[in-house]
């Protein structure tokens, strides 16, 4: 359920802007995403469940679960199946695979919450392509979003790589350059001012975290 439920609602969850709010049931109960205020979030939809490619991806997202949960950021899936739907296919995958899945999922059987998040078009008849993904931050504010075609799965670790460089970014004021890892390299963001030449390589230097620019 959405603050202002409506089928035809415009996609509004931009980078930089609040998330928009919702409440519905769960695997685990009901959850809002007021209940995730104060850590961070990866929300993540899939087509369906029992299908290949989200099954390797929630087998992957479950194997990561305690490096996420040692970041402070919560994971939660979505799909327009049913919560006994998702159940059983937690039981599936339990008795498959012998993994238990502790992160909830999230059912939107009407799609008001694929469509608020801009994850369909106003129009769309379900949600069979709709693969994507959320990083919200403890104020409630979407920092990533990405979209995946139906037969491509996530890259789990890549999800909580950008965790932690955003985490990185926030807490020491830099960027981060391409591929950054914990312990790597960073960018500090402010361009050199003052007197004389600039040095060549101005427009990208690199420093270790925590040293001075």
């Amino acid at each position: 359920m959405l603050d202002t439920p409506s089928p035809h609602t415009p996609a509004r969850a931009q980078i930089g802007a609040a998330a928009p709010r919702f409440q519905c049931r769960t695997t685990l109960g009901e959850r809002s995403l007021d209940d995730f205020r104060g850590r961070w979030l990866v929300f993540f939809s899939h087509p369906a469940d029992f299908t290949p490619v989200c099954t390797s991806e929630f087998l992957a997202f479950q194997a990561a679960f305690d490096a996420f949960q040692a970041i402070r950021c919560d994971l939660l899936g979505l799909s327009v199946d049913s919560l006994p739907s998702h159940l059983a296919w937690v039981k599936a995958i339990q008795d498959t695979f012998g993994t238990h899945i502790t992160f909830p999922i999230a059912e939107d059987p009407s799609m008001a919450i694929a469509r608020a998040y801009g994850m369909l078009g106003p129009d769309a008849a379900d949600s069979s392509t709709v693969r994507a993904t959320f990083i919200i931050d403890p104020d409630g504010i979407v920092r990533m979003s990405a979209t995946y075609p139906m037969a491509i799965g996530r890259n789990v670790a890549e999800l909580l790589r950008t965790v932690r460089a955003l985490q990185t970014s926030d807490t020491h004021g830099v960027y981060t350059p391409e591929g950054w890892q914990p312990g790597g390299d960073v960018i500090a963001p402010a361009l050199p001012t003052g007197p004389g030449p600039l040095d060549p390589d101005w427009f990208f230097k690199t420093r270790p975290l925590g040293a001075k620019a």
